[in-house]
């Protein structure tokens, strides 16, 4: 059977990597350019800056597990579509707001809307069990290429429609989804529980008890608390080492992920075709490492800020595909979902 072959079930897989797609661009595009925006909101400090950026991830890492929980007793389609509502409400909260203090009660409410398990289980609700890896690779690649997007597409709009802009904007990314979800995927039941896409609380306690799952949990963890804590400060070194405007900050964001991707994927290549993903892994390890000495020691020179986070996103990528490989192949036998659960709620966590 070819990937996908059915009509109904492709039409669903992609209508949840596009719903995965809209909240991620929302999420993403404020990244680059919102510790610019921030400081000129009543009552901004350095912390409540960083609280606004994290606190998103809080909520998420908090109701993760609960909310794919509930998806499981009272359907895919009513948790979807309420975790859409709470992230468009929150949304329009941040972007009327003309405070710091409103912006992190409505980056709270965004991450309420923790669907991320719930879409997860409803690809495997859809799909045949041997086209289920590779759905959940069409969901990867999706989230991966937002990322990318976001980061380039954030200042550029924020020029045009403001910060207050990307809120709207990821208001109505969020209403988009609802629609889709409510027309595009037929009713969905939540069929026998799928170990390998899905947290069963039974299991947790094995899953905890993994030495080396607890590590890469760690992992994960680090990664995205360094990506978030970076944002925080490097546009604005970038912007007092160059002057550049936050509306073009996108010159230099597009070719550091460009670069940084082409550097990254033959080092992917080579760690999977030729087993080499300890070494690779260590690799991605010492690239942050030095990046980020990089960047605390030469943060006024705009030229090695660039080839600084050059070297900061061929890690991070390479540690960012490398890491949910690494715990699927190492996940006790049937507590594969499970064991992503717990890794997706320490990557909140970390943001």
């Amino acid at each position: 059977m070819t990937f996908l072959s059915q009509g109904r079930e492709r039409r669903a897989v992609f209508t949840l990597a596009t719903i995965f797609a809209f909240r991620m661009l929302g999420l993403f595009m404020i990244l680059p350019v919102f510790s610019l925006y921030a400081h000129h909101l009543v009552g901004a400090t350095p912390v409540l800056i960083g609280l606004a950026l994290g606190i998103y991830g809080l909520s998420q890492a908090c109701l993760q597990i609960p909310m794919g929980s509930l998806s499981d007793r009272f359907g895919r389609k009513p948790i979807i579509t309420i975790g859409l509502i709470l992230f468009a409400l929150g949304s329009v909260v941040a972007a009327l707001s003309h405070s710091i203090t409103g912006v992190i009660i409505g980056r709270a409410l965004q991450g309420t809307g923790a669907i991320g398990s719930t879409l997860i289980a409803t690809v495997a609700d859809v799909t045949q069990e041997q086209d289920r890896t590779k759905a959940m690779a069409v969901i990867g690649m999706v989230i991966g290429l937002s990322f990318s997007i976001a980061m380039v597409a954030g200042p550029m709009l924020s020029h045009w429609v403001g910060v207050s802009g990307l809120f709207w904007l990821t208001a109505g990314l969020a209403v988009c989804g609802l629609v889709m979800i409510n027309t595009l995927v037929e009713p969905i039941q939540a069929s026998a529980l799928h170990r390998d896409s899905e947290t069963v609380p039974l299991l947790l306690r094995q899953v905890l008890k993994t030495p080396e799952l607890l590590r890469l949990d760690f992992g994960i963890f680090a990664l995205h608390a360094i990506l978030t804590a970076s944002f925080i400060v490097v546009p604005v070194a970038i912007q007092q080492s160059a002057n550049i405007p936050s509306s073009h900050l996108w010159y230099l964001y597009l070719p550091v992920l460009v670069l940084s991707f082409m550097a990254m994927l033959p080092l992917i290549i080579i760690a999977e075709k030729k087993r080499k993903m300890k070494p690779m892994f260590l690799l991605g390890i010492g690239a942050l490492v030095v990046s980020l000495l990089m960047l605390a020691n030469f943060y006024t020179h705009i030229w090695l800020i660039t080839l600084a986070m050059v070297i900061f996103f061929t890690g991070f990528n390479l540690l960012e595909a490398s890491l949910p490989s690494l715990v699927s192949k190492i996940s006790p036998a049937g507590s594969k979902g499970t064991a992503m659960g717990v890794y997706s709620t320490s990557q909140f966590f970390g943001i």
